[in-house]
């Protein structure tokens, strides 16, 4: 069974908080190609989860849920350490912070090439697509079944 860590920023051990947010700028900053500011200060935010899966001592998936003003989840930062990619674990931190935030709504800016990806959890796009430090994006929603 996959294990996967959650915590707020005050949770974290600087051992890790190093880990995921050097993983977050390999990718993000590095792999992409794509200078911005990648600590953007919303870790900091009480409400604010990091979850992410252990792979060898260091995470192999991230993901953040911020909380919007409205009161609006949004999950953020979705990543996956090249050499485990293809492996599910983006997929099974997705399905598990939708989890955490039922009832609430959920939003997210997808990159836009990975849309179609994030259709299979339920979300749709809403909204026009729109360019993030030049990379193509697309604002999702999460349509949550009536009750």
């Amino acid at each position: 069974m996959l294990a996967i860590r959650a915590a707020t920023f005050a949770e974290l051990d600087p051992v890790t908080l190093y880990h995921l947010l050097q993983l977050r700028v390999a990718v993000f900053v590095v792999e992409q190609a794509c200078p911005y500011p990648e600590l953007d200060g919303r870790d900091l935010e009480p409400a604010t989860l990091h979850l992410w899966v252990e792979g060898d001592e260091r995470p192999a998936a991230y993901l953040r849920i911020l909380r919007d003003a409205d009161g609006t989840a949004r999950i953020g930062r979705v990543v996956t350490a090249p050499d485990r990619r293809g492996m599910g674990l983006a997929a099974a931190l997705v399905r598990h912070a939708i989890g955490l935030t039922a009832p609430s709504a959920v939003t997210l800016s997808a990159q836009s090439h990975l849309a179609g990806w994030y259709e299979q959890f339920g979300f749709e796009v809403d909204g026009a697509e729109f360019m993030d430090d030049g990379i193509p994006h697309t604002p999702m929603r999460l349509v949550r079944p009536a009750c």
